[in-house]
């Protein structure tokens, strides 16, 4: 059985068909794992949503912010952006399975020795944790009052983890490191506002896997969500966001089988290019 990582697609379903037909996927035989944000900004968030859900024993998807900013729209808690392309699923008839099959999805994964999730990781978790952590978000958002929870969910505050966190404010600092982390403090404050390139990082903040002292440094992560940073491909390190929805490309890693030690470096990487949905800074 071959294990394919794939970066965001963000609604650009032709490009996922397209990258599955390259890689000769078949679902009997393979299994993808979907590193978040399947849904927004590009052409067909419905039939990309349809083809992961038709796929369920043998594609696995993360959450990722824009698909949590999907349930908290279709929930009333969030107006639309502007640049959002959601409405064919919050128009379609068969708009309440989705919803509720993605709401199942997990926030965080670990496959073949690999720590999975979309954005980041906070210097002071252990792999261990993260799963842990991601398990308490994922009871609350299958629980049935899930709208009065997503309007506690947004926000930047707290900015950092504290072990002594409860409720709101530590499923928030849990669902902002692992949907929307890029930079952060030597001790773990998150800055949000910044978009750019890891070599653009603000004064006082670096990189999240940079962080000296990470605790999850031991274990190698694949993530997405951060297509300004650009292929990444270290022994510990996967970065698959390649930017597809702004004219960029779609990835997809094959990890290697029966090796020991987890290694980035030995992953096939799988890039396709993709047309233009939309432009930055709209």
């Amino acid at each position: 059985m071959s294990l394919y990582l794939i970066g965001d697609v963000q609604g650009c379903d032709d490009a996922l068909q397209r990258l599955l037909a390259d890689i000769g996927f078949s679902p009997s035989r393979d299994r993808l794992i979907l590193l978040g944000d399947v849904v927004n900004r590009g052409p067909a968030s419905l039939a990309t949503l349809r083809r992961l859900r038709a796929l369920d024993g043998a594609a696995e998807v993360l959450l990722g912010n824009h698909d949590l900013h999907l349930l908290a729209v279709a929930h009333g808690v969030r107006p639309p952006h502007r640049s959002d392309t959601l409405d064919d699923i919050l128009q379609a008839p068969d708009r309440a399975a989705l919803l509720d099959w993605l709401r199942w999805r997990p926030l965080a994964l670990m496959e073949r020795g690999w720590l999975l999730v979309h954005a980041g990781v906070l210097p002071q978790w252990t792999p261990a944790q993260v799963l842990a952590l991601a398990a308490e978000v994922e009871e609350r958002l299958r629980a049935p009052d899930v709208g009065a929870w997503l309007h506690r969910m947004y926000g930047n505050h707290p900015d950092r983890w504290d072990d002594g966190l409860i409720g709101a404010d530590r499923w928030r600092v849990i669902v902002n490191a692992l949907t929307r982390l890029r930079f952060c403090s030597a001790d773990g404050v998150m800055e949000f506002a910044t978009k750019d390139s890891a070599a653009q990082a603000p004064a006082g903040f670096l990189p999240w896997f940079d962080v000296p002292g990470r605790r999850s440094a031991d274990t190698p992560i694949a993530f997405g969500h951060w297509s300004t940073l650009g292929p990444l491909c270290r022994a510990d390190l996967l970065a698959l966001d390649t930017g597809c929805v702004w004219g960029g490309q779609l990835s997809a890693a094959r990890l290697p089988d029966g090796l020991e030690a987890p290694d980035a470096r030995r992953a096939e990487i799988i890039r396709i290019p993709c047309p233009q949905a939309q432009r930055p800074g709209r």
